[in-house]
């Protein structure tokens, strides 16, 4: 097992964090006008746990989850809690580095490096650590996790997610997994309580949806890196309480579109940001597109949209007609680029180009990472078809980057916007 974080690593990895989401908050919170008072809510939870060093506040065990692919509806219902442990701080990845090559994707380094600043918190709260094996560094990071003395449960995900036996492989490991929660949380899986996850969790994902659909109007009521920012808390907060304070945010919503309020310039070029995800405190790029008089209307990342835009379906609420039902939840509609095929992957993104009015598309890729690296290519091909712009981003975590990056995005909005003055 790796030796344990000296004390002195610890406190300033952890100072370090606190200044970047501080600089983060600041800039989400300040440099924008008019930010919905709702977003209070959100605001000061990150304050909270970022800045004030707060501890997620949940009554139930908790189970650390990787990825979107963890059925979270089985963890609830077998009296857990799932957090998503996904990183973006630039502290963290630096931390992770250590265990890594330089190669390693910012958000696998950062995850590991925050598995490993926080490991003695972590082990004491986390019942089990769930990583879906989405990629080959995801694979290896399973080997270190388990070295730094986690309680690792690897979930095999296919390669091809159309095929009936990808459809049975993946439902069969879904199955095993239900069968070993009940052992780590003493609670058993119930036709009840598997019924009840879904409802709660259908719950949440319905008031996201409201919440995307704001977003994609014209002229938009909030701007994307607040969307960012609640899609982001799902990852630890309460969910009911993050579903309540939601419908409150959309409530007010309601009432701006209603009014015709326009978060950002009326004649700010709509962008889709897409490719590998925004986790706070890494919230670069997004910024600086509205920053830059660029609006973030839709997105179709796995830290926001595709985190909670599927719910789950059934027609008969038995208990083995419920644990296939969100087997498929989490398979046929996932349009992750980990698939050998990524045709609805595109599809998807092209209806949802149309239906927000997109103009162009904004495509970030972290450093080491060979899918999002890899899938542009045949994204950027299927856009040019429909004449629909798109900037390819390859980053890290790091600040270094910052200038060169705004150059790229404010030259993109400017292009955008000759091609709106020419049509």
């Amino acid at each position: 097992m790796r030796e344990a974080p000296s004390s002195r690593a610890i406190k300033s990895t952890r100072l370090h964090l606190s200044m970047e989401a501080g600089d983060t908050l600041r800039k989400i919170k300040e440099d924008f006008q008019d930010n919905p008072e709702s977003m209070g809510y959100f605001y000061d939870l990150y304050e909270r746990i970022y800045l004030d060093s707060g501890s997620l506040d949940h009554e139930r065990p908790l189970v650390g989850v990787t990825c979107v692919h963890a059925p979270e509806e089985l963890i609830y219902a077998a009296g857990a809690v799932p957090v998503r442990l996904c990183s973006g701080s630039h502290s963290y990845e630096q931390a992770g580095a250590e265990f890594t090559s330089a190669k390693t994707c910012s958000l696998v380094n950062a995850t590991i490096g925050s598995l490993y600043i926080n490991g003695e918190e972590y082990k004491d709260k986390l019942k089990a650590l769930i990583v879906p094996v989405t990629c080959d560094q995801k694979k290896k990071a399973i080997g270190i996790l388990k070295d730094q003395g986690f309680d690792v449960w690897p979930l095999e995900i296919p390669s091809d997610k159309d095929s009936e036996i990808a459809r049975h492989f993946w439902r069969a490991t879904v199955k095993e997994f239900s069968a070993k929660l009940p052992k780590l949380t003493g609670k058993k899986l119930t036709k009840d309580g598997i019924k009840n996850a879904i409802v709660k969790l259908n719950s949440a994902r319905y008031q996201f949806r409201k919440l995307t659909s704001f977003r994609a109007a014209t002229p938009a009521p909030i701007l994307g890196k607040d969307v960012f920012m609640v899609g982001n808390s799902y990852f630890f907060d309460d969910i009911d309480r993050w579903t309540a304070a939601l419908a409150k945010l959309n409530a007010e919503l309601e009432e701006r579109k209603k009014s015709g309020f326009a978060a950002g310039n009326r004649r700010a070029p709509r962008i889709l940001f897409a490719g590998a995800p925004p986790i706070f405190p890494n919230l670069k790029i997004p910024l600086l597109i509205e920053e830059l008089g660029g609006e973030i209307v839709a997105d179709e990342v796995c830290s926001s949209y595709r985190l909670l835009s599927d719910a789950v379906a059934f027609d008969e609420a038995n208990y083995y007609d419920l644990i296939p039902a969100i087997a498929d939840k989490y398979l046929k509609p996932c349009a992750c680029p980990i698939f050998t095929s990524n045709g609805d992957r595109i599809r998807k993104m092209i209806d949802t180009i149309k239906i927000a009015n997109v103009d162009g598309v904004v495509y970030q890729s972290f450093s080491g990472c060979q899918l999002f690296s890899l899938e542009r290519h045949s994204v950027s091909d299927a856009l040019k078809k429909d004449d629909i712009p798109m900037l390819y981003v390859e980053s890290d975590y790091a600040p270094e980057d910052t200038g060169q990056i705004s150059t790229r995005v404010e030259a993109f909005l400017e292009s955008i916007q000759a091609r709106k003055r020419r049509k």
